[in-house]
């Protein structure tokens, strides 16, 4: 068992894991690490199931058993559903024990419905059928339209995971819209007391983006150098802060006390992209930093093993925020637009789930052709 891995759990923060594949639900990989990690959750992507389906065979038997009358659409979430539904399994002892509060594995609707908030809740709730576990979050991106499917996903009693947030003021967004569906299912007589929600709050690549700013601009302007150059790595993990900071301010007070006195759940944050891009970087920095209560933490494979190895444990996301304010001021001084970097991490962050979704289904149809038998 890793001590550092149990300490981090600890000290408030939940352990996802940013990776699935049928390989490790069925070779006790995943159950190994439930019980020897603290790892209690599960994240996936149209990326991740996109090199998944890419790599090795593990998913042919059951593409050859799907209906060839299906969409490849279709056939992607069946194949993907079952993926999650066995995960949600082996996370139901966690969830059962937490009573809720933890155990979640998520899936994420088609990027392509991104502007598109009918079609979202639509795709929502029907693979909320399919899936058909209580331990099931649906990824929604964190968009208008992402926020107002997310008022109506909640009051319609479904757990959601709201991605792709690079901006406080989007994290604003749908807390807000997390608590007036609350509030809506609420005032129906409906229980709210076993929904869940996190808030994905995407961190090293607004230091990938801000510090190539800086760079050039540097490189512009020898005589400031030193200081653009020393504003580098500064931004994301007060960024983070910031939008800890909005969490607990958010979920405090009158308006949440009527809530949570019908046993209403905050909607923690979840720090994603929290592998380190820079190698100049400590390998551990987005988790080190970030480290607080009602928190999750989703983990790519490698950064976990890292922080097993030599990650060091702190109550840190509360440390120096007015720091942290300080320093996207600065950034602002030097012409660096956070809202602007932000803006554009959205755009991208959107188009590359849609093309990974577009060469998942292009790889999926060649599959499903290949293993389609002959016709004479």
């Amino acid at each position: 068992m890793s001590a550092r891995l149990h300490a981090l759990h600890a000290a408030g923060q939940s352990l996802w894991l940013d990776y699935i594949d049928r390989t490790m639900l069925s070779n006790g990989d995943l159950a190994r690490r439930i019980a020897e990690d603290a790892l209690t959750g599960m994240t996936s992507n149209p990326t991740i199931f996109e090199k998944a389906l890419a790599e090795g065979a593990a998913y042919d038997a059951q593409l050859a058993t799907i209906d060839a009358a299906l969409s490849d659409r279709e056939a992607f979430f069946t194949v993907a559903a079952t993926d999650v539904r066995n995960a949600c399994d082996a996370f139901r002892g966690v969830y059962d024990r937490t009573q809720g509060v933890d155990g979640y594995v998520s899936l994420e609707v088609s990027p392509d419905l991104a502007k598109d908030a009918a079609g979202t809740v639509a795709e929502a709730r029907r693979l909320w059928a399919i899936v058909d576990r209580p331990n099931l979050m649906i990824k929604v991106p964190g968009t208008v339209e992402g926020a107002a499917a997310i008022r109506e996903l909640i009051a319609d009693g479904i757990n959601v995971n709201v991605t792709l947030l690079f901006a406080v003021d989007a994290h604003a967004r749908v807390i807000e819209a997390y608590i007036a569906g609350l509030e809506q299912r609420a005032a129906a007589g409906q229980p709210i007391d076993r929904l869940s929600s996190v808030a994905s709050f995407f961190v090293s690549r607004v230091d990938s983006a801000i510090d190539k700013q800086l760079a050039t601009l540097a490189a512009a302007t020898p005589a400031n150098a030193d200081l653009l150059l020393g504003l580098q790595g500064k931004a994301a993990i007060a960024n983070a802060k910031l939008a800890y900071r909005l969490f607990t301010a958010s979920f405090s007070g009158p308006r949440w006390a009527a809530l949570a006195a019908h046993g209403a759940r905050v909607q923690r944050p979840l720090w994603a992209s929290t592998s380190t891009k820079n190698p100049a970087y400590r390998d551990v920095i987005y988790v080190e930093e970030l480290i607080g209560a009602d928190t999750v933490n989703t983990l790519p494979p490698a950064t976990l093993e890292a922080f097993r190895d030599h990650g060091e444990v702190r109550a840190s996301v509360t440390e120096q925020v007015a720091e942290a304010d300080r320093a996207l001021a600065a950034l602002e001084a030097q012409g660096v637009s956070l809202q602007a970097v932000t803006d554009t991490l959205l755009a991208e962050g959107l188009a590359s789930f849609e093309q990974s979704f577009v060469t998942l289904l292009a790889g999926l149809a060649r599959k499903r052709a290949a293993l389609a038998p002959s016709v004479a």
